[in-house]
């Protein structure tokens, strides 16, 4: 190839020699090694301080010393050992082998005399003092281990030892409620001795009748309808005692009170004699036994027909019914009593009333309740108390949904209340025929598919859209079964002892009991001689 002449060759680049291109690169990367090194530095710095104080905090909070932390430490071994052999000696007692436990407790001991003994010193255990000790508990642990203590037997003996407890509470707990149900419906050998002693007394004692013939002079004030009636359906002589003497103590004017008393007719002659002999503040008490009721019969009553009805009887006493056994509660003589049914026939009871405040035999009254004959019901026909106000009683607890009749007549969240203490506006319940309405749901629940036990469930849906709200303080309820605040008790007009713990039993809640007590004269002669005290 031919060269170019040299006016036209290129002209000649000066190269830079190769020492300085290889020394140039040397310094930029040992200047990159530098700034990555410190870089390194800086960053690690903070969190090699960081873990230091926490682990200064962790030793501070379990109170670990270095000597703990010794990966040959001879405290740190038995330690361990201690903590395992503690889980041991639990399952060893579950397993009902007391000797192993007892052995594994022992050397458990022994091993913490050392740590104590090494602590109080101040010098760390040597292996030579902590030898046989480490040896035998090791021993322990592995025959332990062959017994097969370990974490996954535990939790099969653990998970059958709940499942046996929760069938032996249920047990326990079924058996509470059927022996708490039986001491609630035992009647008292002393309200058994008043009873007899009263009757006796009525029948011997002319006296007695002279002063009811007396009493009947003041016949027109049992239909005046300018004066307080009260109503009160019960076979209990003391309880309905208490309850006349405590709204006359509490009375402001205890002669415009007129009480109705209804029982029954083993409980007639003595509840006419005690309310002959006793004088409650110039209170009018009639009695009157459901027996004498023409109207009450079985062609009108339903319940009364249900009643008499074998297979209703067999329901509630035999224990068992179509769908398994039936619950203790539902075995209560008081469904089967009339009297706890006639508060759904008081305009026949007493058919020349307009107004008349009902009261179950299970309360007290302390204030005076006057001021319930004048509350304006706003067209409806009873007065109550609500019971959902912080409470679950609403429609659905009590009454069965899943039948189209209540799906499609009753709000399920509807607000239930309570009886024991009801303003019943007499002249509105004939105007809207409300027995007819309870008659009604009653012949629907023959088969008791519409609700099972009580009276309430029938109110609930024979004054449902009927039932006036009023004033929490007018009625407290719950003292026969729990806690009430003390403020609401203190405030309250009736108090309720609703539930088992009634105050004339044995069961009754010892705190409530006073004040119910204090309207009862122990001193009487007859109370005295059946030991009432």
């Amino acid at each position: 190839m031919r060269r170019r002449a040299a006016d036209f060759r290129r002209p000649v680049r000066r190269r830079v020699p190769d020492v300085l291109w290889w020394s140039l690169c040397s310094v930029a990367v040992i200047l990159f090694i530098y700034i990555v090194s410190k870089g390194s530095q800086i960053e690690s710095r903070p969190a090699l301080t960081k873990k230091s104080y926490r682990q200064d905090r962790i030793m501070e909070g379990l109170n670990i010393t270095e000597e703990m932390l010794s990966p040959n430490s001879v405290a740190r071994q038995l330690s361990d050992q201690i903590s395992l052999a503690k889980a041991f000696v639990v399952i060893a007692k579950e397993s009902n082998n007391l000797q192993f436990a007892w052995e594994l407790s022992a050397q458990i001991r022994n091993s913490q005399i050392l740590l104590s003994n090494a602590a109080t010193r101040r010098t760390p255990l040597t292996t030579r003092e902590s030898e046989s000790a480490i040896r035998d508990m090791a021993l322990l642990l592995y025959q332990a281990q062959q017994l097969h203590y370990d974490s996954a037997t535990m939790i099969m003996r653990l998970k059958a030892k709940i499942q046996a407890l929760e069938e032996q509470m249920n047990s326990v707990s079924e058996k509470s409620s059927k022996y708490g149900q039986i001491a609630a419906e035992e009647i008292p050998k002393s309200l058994y001795c008043l009873g007899a002693r009263l009757t006796t007394e009525w029948f011997i004692n002319l006296n007695l009748q002279k002063k009811l013939d007396e009493k009947r002079q003041v016949e027109m004030k049992l239909k005046d309808n300018n004066l307080y009636h009260f109503c009160v359906f019960s076979d209990n002589i003391l309880a309905t005692s208490v309850v006349v003497n405590s709204t006359a103590l509490n009375s402001k004017n205890p002669a415009m009170v007129v009480f109705h008393l209804v029982t029954d007719e083993i409980n007639y002659a003595p509840m006419k004699a005690w309310f002959a002999m006793n004088s409650f503040q110039g209170v009018t008490v009639e009695v009157q036994k459901f027996e004498d009721f023409s109207w009450l019969n079985a062609s009108y009553v339903p319940v009364l027909k249900q009643l008499q009805d074998s297979e209703t009887q067999n329901y509630y006493f035999s224990g068992s019914s179509g769908d398994g056994r039936t619950p203790i509660k539902f075995r209560n003589p008081k469904y089967l009593s009339m009297l706890n049914h006639l508060r759904f026939y008081i305009p026949e009871v007493f058919p020349a009333l307009n107004k008349v405040v009902f009261l179950d035999d299970d309360v007290v009254v302390q204030k005076d309740l006057s001021a319930l004959f004048s509350i304006d019901l706003n067209g409806n026909v009873n007065g109550a108390v609500e019971t959902c106000m912080e409470t679950f009683h609403r429609y659905h607890k009590y009454l069965n949904y899943s039948h189209p009749l209540i799906r499609a007549h009753f709000d399920p969240d509807a607000c239930g209340w309570a009886f024991g203490m009801n303003v019943f506006d007499l002249v509105e319940w004939r105007k809207r025929n409300v027995t007819g309405i309870y008659h009604y749901w009653q012949e629907r629940n023959v088969d008791r598919t519409l609700w099972k036990l009580g009276t309430l469930p029938p109110g609930l849906l024979t004054f449902y859209g009927l039932t006036e709200p009023l004033n929490l303080s007018w009625h407290v309820l719950g003292l026969g079964y729990t806690n009430v605040d003390h403020q609401l008790i203190e405030k309250g007009a009736v108090l309720h002892f609703n539930g088992n713990s009634k105050p004339w039993l044995k069961i009754g809640i010892e705190k409530y009991k006073p004040l119910w007590e204090k309207y009862v004269d122990y001193s009487h002669p007859l109370l005295q001689q059946c030991n009432f005290h």
